[in-house]
């Protein structure tokens, strides 16, 4: 009897032969050794039976026969590869052991399990969990079997994500369709990231762009010159900005605040899936699933990269010799100058923003493989240069700038000049080639932004603080808010990876991973479903939402299901499977949890009332278009951004490649943060860049909370206790006098937004 390997596709299957057994003979849907016999699988071979396969009155979609429940689900092999699959039946009784060699995640171990129960094979399992396809690779995880009673717990996780999306998606689909007439397809993952884009699209097209105005004031001193940004509330009338500028133009100024400090900016983190799916998205238009099909022939067919469907950034200290290893085999390439200037002793065992265990789980982030890159095609090899340069960067020092903060005063009023003076390029060296990428403004920042960016400079920078100083010219610069950006498919990915939240911080970030909208695995999947089903199509590079998918979102909520659209809520049943797979929960507690979901979605759409036909129907306005009420970037909509932005806060803090990347991804829009306060408003408070304002703007509504606030920065949630309770619990704040004082945070004020300090 021989061991009889399983891999997930024919070229994973032909490399482990080359691997392990390189004289075995070809018999086209199999390979045959002295002791192994090597198959594969053709993707899914298997599936879950559809509804009429329980009962024939299921053929006939029927609201009355809803919910479908079955007891045990049914398993149905795919026609057009079912030879491929009595092959495997075959093969399987001439052998005494199997190894389960698909691909190292959850979908891999979900479609060698369908394929174990529907052939019933009762042989001994061993599993083969490999990172990339090299025969060095292949024949080390080959002495390294592991049993496959270890991977239990994913087969539980992987096989209640797939039950569970049937149940939710048979009784949806089956539910809304009948009820309103119109093919209508509901998803446990794709319905709230449909609700994501629906979200974003109103918000734009409720927004109400402002004009205002900025002070720009031009300082000498000696033979230098430089700029600074008035400082004080927003200026909305020009007439007055006219003013400051000609107070203040030509006269003498002085110097009230100067510092430098000296900052770092390390390397971007190593590529996961989504991170490589945004960035090329971002930098070549790729959409999700390109990225994703492109990475996986550099995986399996060209075996230059390690396995790409993993959400980890980090390696393990396994991985640090091999890393290495990749290095010294990129001599002789293209990247030979950036592997010359490489300091091997940077990336080691102890550099936790490289090689952290605790955040690698199934796979480590996507790494080059000693194997050289030859017949790449012209995307492959752009895909292949955004990993080796991330790659290459780690063994690359720190940039290092000096941040020069200049306040200059001239007749009382307050100009900011922040210059970021450049002292070691570092890692960016890798980037230099790239730089007119970079000169553009991060995607995602209003141009009201734009001036408050730091301004690089490469020559050494500095003013004598107390030397004259004349402003020799104040120029007013006309100015419009802006309204969040579209959705592209890199900022959807962003969104849905953070289950819709509004996270910047990357740490976090990390930690929210679990709980995301899909897996890196589906996610392009799931954006791709959205295509085809009608519910959005592209403009571009932006994402627009059609008016079936409008309609779609608008009758879910009207039902009284809005957890079908919650990102939250699915994203906790992400982290749920993902604890399932870790053994901490129960499969069969969840699966009783979705089935009463599948239930009261049906009941909720039996009692609905029927939308009319036309409300399906209509053309995608253009997202290029103006006007309010229009799928518009510049349709105009109130929100803090248009009101809550008068005083100019300190200039952002140097931005790190890895921030301009995720900045560059897009912004997540502005966010409701809860209902104004002020009596009969009725507006709504949202969350702008420099603090938290009313809807109803234009409408006299002048309430506002500024973010920076009694000498600290308020959160969402301090904001939402104050507008909804009145007040917040006690905080350190900074007394008018400077001095530190703790208290509560009281809303003085309902019409304007004033806060005071109780004690």
């Amino acid at each position: 009897m021989k061991t009889l390997i399983i891999a997930e596709k024919p070229d994973m299957g032909r490399n482990i032969a080359a691997a392990i057994e390189p004289k075995a003979k070809n018999y086209r849907s199999y390979l045959e050794g002295e002791q192994y016999i090597i198959t594969w699988a053709i993707g899914h071979l298997i599936g879950l039976a559809e509804p009429e396969a329980y009962d024939n009155k299921y053929k006939k979609w029927n609201i009355n026969d809803l919910p479908i429940i079955p007891e045990e689900f049914k398993l149905l092999p795919n026609a057009r590869t079912m030879d491929q699959l009595k092959v495997i039946g075959e093969l399987a009784k001439r052998s005494d052991l199997l190894v389960n060699s698909c691909d190292a995640g959850r979908e891999g171990q979900h479609i060698f399990s369908l394929i174990q129960r529907y052939l019933e094979l009762n042989q001994p399992v061993k599993r083969l969990w490999i990172s990339d396809l090299t025969p060095e690779t292949i024949r080390k995880g080959f002495q390294e079997l592991k049993d496959g009673s270890e991977y239990e717990n994913l087969t539980k996780a992987a096989r209640a994500r797939s039950e569970a999306d049937w149940l939710i998606g048979m009784n949806g689909s089956r539910a809304f369709t009948t009820k309103h007439n119109v093919l209508l397809s509901v998803g446990r993952v794709q319905t709230p990231v449909l609700a994501l884009i629906y979200d974003r699209q109103k918000t734009i097209e409720a927004f109400s762009s402002l004009k205002f105005f900025e002070v720009e004031g031009h300082f000498t001193q000696n033979e230098l010159t430089y700029k600074g940004m008035w400082q004080g509330d927003r200026l909305t009338d020009g007439a007055k900005a006219e003013a400051l500028a000609a107070k203040v133009k030509g006269k003498p100024a002085r110097i009230v605040l100067y510092e430098v400090k000296e900052t770092k900016e390390y390397p971007n983190k190593l590529y996961d899936l989504t991170l490589l799916q945004r960035e090329a998205n971002g930098k070549y238009a790729f959409s999700a699933k390109k990225t994703l099909d492109i990475a996986q022939a550099l995986y399996e067919k060209h075996k230059v990269i390690s396995y790409p469907r993993t959400n980890s950034n980090y390696v393990t200290e396994q991985n640090i010799p091999e890393m290495h290893k990749t290095l010294s085999a990129l001599q002789g390439t293209q990247y030979d100058d950036w592997v010359k200037g490489a300091n091997r002793n940077l990336v080691h065992k102890g550099n936790k923003f490289i090689c952290n265990p605790s955040k690698v789980e199934d796979h480590h982030a996507i790494l080059p493989t000693n194997r050289k890159a030859n017949g790449l095609s012209a995307d492959e090899a752009k895909l292949y240069d955004l990993i080796v340069r991330r790659f290459l960067s780690q063994f690359y020092p720190a940039a290092e700038y000096k941040v020069h903060t200049v306040m200059t005063e001239v007749e009382a009023e307050k100009f900011k000049t922040t210059v970021k003076e450049l002292l070691s390029l570092g890692w960016k060296v890798i980037y230099a080639d790239q730089k007119k990428d970079k000169s553009k403004p991060a995607k995602g920042k209003g141009k009201e932004e734009d001036e408050e960016e730091e301004l690089e400079v490469n020559e050494p920078f500095s003013v004598n603080a107390d030397g004259e100083v004349l402003c020799s010219d104040a120029i007013v610069k006309e100015k419009d808010t802006q309204p969040p950006k579209h959705y592209t498919e890199g900022t959807l990915l962003k969104a849905m990876e953070s289950a819709g939240k509004q996270i910047e911080d990357e740490e976090l970030r990390d930690a929210m991973k679990d709980s995301g909208l899909g897996t890196p695995a589906t996610r392009a999947a799931t954006i791709e479903r959205l295509k085809n089903v009608g519910y959005v199509e592209m403009q571009g590079k932006k994402i627009a939402i059609t008016q079936k998918g409008r309609t779609a979102v608008e009758l879910i909520r009207g039902a009284g299901v809005e957890l079908l659209t919650s990102p939250e809520m699915t994203g906790q049943w992400e982290r749920r499977l993902n604890e399932i797979a870790r053994g901490t929960a129960a499969d069969g507690q969840f699966m009783e949890n979705v089935k009463r979901f599948a239930s009261m979605i049906v009941d909720k759409v039996r009692v609905q009332s029927r939308a009319a036909k036309t409300s399906f129907e209509g053309d995608t306005p253009s997202l290029n278009s103006g006007g309010k009420g229009r799928s518009s970037a510049a349709a105009p909509h109130k929100t803090a951004e248009s009101k809550a932005a008068g005083r100019k806060p300190a200039t952002a803090k140097p931005r790190s490649a890895a921030s301009a990347a995720a900045g560059k991804s897009g912004d997540t829009g502005p966010k409701v943060i809860g209902s104004c306060p002020r009596p009969g408003c009725g507006g709504m408070i949202f969350m702008g860049r420099k603090g938290y304002g009313c809807s109803h703007y234009k409408e006299g509504c002048a309430f506002v909370i500024w973010k920076e606030n009694h000498g600290r920065t308020l959160t969402d949630t301090q904001v939402k206790a104050l507008i909804e309770k009145g007040r917040t619990g006690k905080l350190k704040l900074t007394g008018e006098d400077g001095a530190p004082l703790e208290g509560k945070l009281v809303l003085q004020n309902m019409d304007t937004g004033q806060l005071a300090v109780e004690s």
